[in-house]
């Protein structure tokens, strides 16, 4: 160490500080937990470590766990919510528990769990853990986390308790229900989809039923979309594949408006999307292409079609070089990443006639008149996930100070007498200093 310049001395020990600490987040291995912790349902919200996070997986089957920071908004909001709903939640016949950790505080344990934004839930079902992207008031909260311990496939021996099904569901998930279905037909792929939908068989059911849900023979697969009064049957076949097709295609309404919420499920669709950009999607002329779209896409089940208001999300029409200037309604054909194409001759449509320009835009699509562009601003996994994880971070810090050391052992082995000066320290010390900020700001992307 004694002929080892200052600067060296520094990068040496900035090295040691990220093995330590990033390597751990690299490789998701942390300090070994203390003695197993004995849990209990008691109704309250557990507060949860790095000492007995493991533990506390391991001892429920359901356990909701809110990674949280004292500073932050939503958070101190979010709270009083939990509260409310983890008694409720205790006293189901398959209890789900609430916890809660502090991923400022026990920043290692919300790395491995790769926590990015505050808050973040995560329901862990038999240790498998999935983001939760559903309500947070309690009421509602606890409405839609019953879905997550509800049987596979539901038996329904009546019209009450069809509509029993259908009111106690709520409207977060579509609802798909088998009239004169055998339960073996739906139950692989209830079980494949249970975090998506709702799945019931139901097996005596009258006429009125049948009227109610607008089918007139059995079998039959009801879909409903409780949040946008929408319905679609379908009599068949009922080969699994032609029955998953159906189900995949009535996860989303026939026409999706654009938000937060409609964007994390449009992940999961690998269908091209046509979007139609309005100024602002209440008003009535809004609504009225609303419905046409509703009737292209009931002719197009191939295409997922869209619309997003410039009033209700500016930002996201922004990225499709759309604006209050912008001739509207605009329409456009998006893969849901970074690019987007524009039809020829029918960038946009008037008010008058819409069903048939509409109808034209879908020709030109797919007939190839079109424009490709990219997208202005984040994809759709961009706006979702719009910052780079803790984990990362590390990544970066650690690959940048090995370019550093590496760097100055070949000026060493040049020019002995000039390694280690004060610019070189200055330039480790602030680059550490930049990796800490970002680390902290990555937590701010929701609040």
């Amino acid at each position: 160490m004694r002929g080892m310049s200052k600067g060296r001395i520094w990068i040496l020990l900035c090295l040691l500080l990220l093995t330590g600490r990033g390597m751990m987040l690299l490789t998701g291995r942390g300090l070994s937990s203390e003695e197993e912790t004995k849990f209990k349902i008691d109704g309250k919200v557990i507060e949860l470590d790095e000492s007995n996070f493991d533990s506390a997986i391991s001892s429920f089957d359901y356990i909701l766990v809110d990674f949280y920071a004292p500073w932050c908004g939503h958070c101190k909001r979010l709270a009083p919510q939990l509260d409310e709903a983890a008694p409720i939640l205790a006293k189901l016949k398959e209890p789900i528990v609430i916890a809660k950790v502090d991923a400022d505080k026990y920043s290692r344990l919300a790395s491995k769990q790769e926590i990015d934004a505050f808050p973040t839930l995560k329901i862990f079902m038999h240790g498998i853990p999935t983001e939760y992207y559903g309500p947070r008031k309690a009421e509602l909260l606890v409405r839609y986390l019953k879905k997550f311990v509800a049987p596979d496939v539901s038996i329904l021996n009546s019209d009450a308790e069809v509509s029993d099904f259908v009111e106690n569901a709520g409207t977060f998930f579509p609802l798909f229900i088998g009239f004169g279905l055998d339960e073996s037909v739906m139950s692989n792929l209830a079980l494949k989809y249970k975090k998506k939908a709702w799945f019931a068989v139901a097996k005596d059911f009258s006429e009125d039923t049948m009227v109610l849900y607008d089918f007139d023979k059995v079998p039959a697969l009801v879909a409903l979309q409780p949040s946008y009064n929408e319905h679609n049957i379908f009599y068949g076949p009922f080969d699994e594949e032609f029955l998953e097709e159906f189900i995949k295609q009535n996860f989303l309404p026939l026409s999706v408006p654009i938000n937060q919420d409609t964007l994390n499920l449009l992940k999961d669709d690998k269908r091209k999307i046509v979007l139609a950009i309005v100024e602002d999607e209440t008003e009535e002329k809004s609504q009225k292409l609303v419905t046409t779209l509703k009737a292209a896409a009931s002719a197009n089940r191939e295409l997922v079609f869209c619309y997003v208001g410039i009033k209700q999300f500016a930002d996201f029409a922004d990225t499709f070089e759309a604006n209050k200037k912008s001739k509207l309604p605009k329409m456009v054909v998006w893969d849901g990443n970074e690019n987007y194409l524009t039809v020829i001759g029918s960038e946009s449509i008037d008010e008058e006639d819409q069903g048939s320009q509409i109808s034209r835009f879908l020709e030109g699509y797919r007939e190839g008149r079109t424009e490709q562009k990219k997208v202005a601003g984040p994809s759709i996994f961009g706006f979702v996930n719009s910052l780079i994880g803790i984990r990362s971070v590390y990544i970066i810090v650690f690959m940048v100070a090995m370019l550093m050391l590496l760097r100055t052992l070949g000026k060493d082995d040049e020019e002995p007498s000039r390694v280690g000066t004060s610019d070189q320290s200055e330039h480790a010390r602030s680059t550490v200093s930049r990796a800490e900020n970002d680390e902290y700001r990555s937590g701010e992307k929701e609040d």
